[in-house]
């Protein structure tokens, strides 16, 4: 088993900026590709970003490219989203989750998830 647990969320304005944090605990992080999602309310669950577990290898959704960076900190067992230039569209609750083998964007393919931490985004 893996806990995820994330923070970083909050309020922030349109053109602001927000960094989340996703810290892993229970099996070895560095095993894990990890991943960001987000749920809109009224919206299924999407796909955001992604990151291999040496960090060496991440992909965007096209709607965040650009202006969001997912980075890994594989010592400290935690993956972050550094989000920049918002949109009140960015506005969901974001999730973290991990899986056992490659990068993937499906999220039937994750085995952990955290609780979600909601970031608002003001216009």
């Amino acid at each position: 088993q893996v806990q995820l647990v994330e923070s970083g969320g909050g309020l922030a304005q349109a053109g602001g900026s927000l960094r989340l944090s996703c810290e892993g605990s229970g099996r070895t992080f560095s095993n894990y590709a990890m991943g960001w999602f987000r749920q809109a309310p009224g919206k299924e669950r999407e796909f955001v970003a992604i990151i291999s577990r040496t960090g060496e290898t991440t992909s965007y959704a096209d709607s965040v490219k650009g202006r969001f960076t997912i980075t890994r900190d594989n010592a400290k067992n935690t993956v972050y989203l550094q989000m920049n230039s918002l949109k009140p569209e960015d506005t969901a609750v974001y999730y973290c989750a991990g899986r056992s083998g490659g990068i993937s964007r499906t999220l039937n393919d994750y085995d952990y998830w955290g609780q979600g931490t909601q970031v608002t985004v003001s216009s």
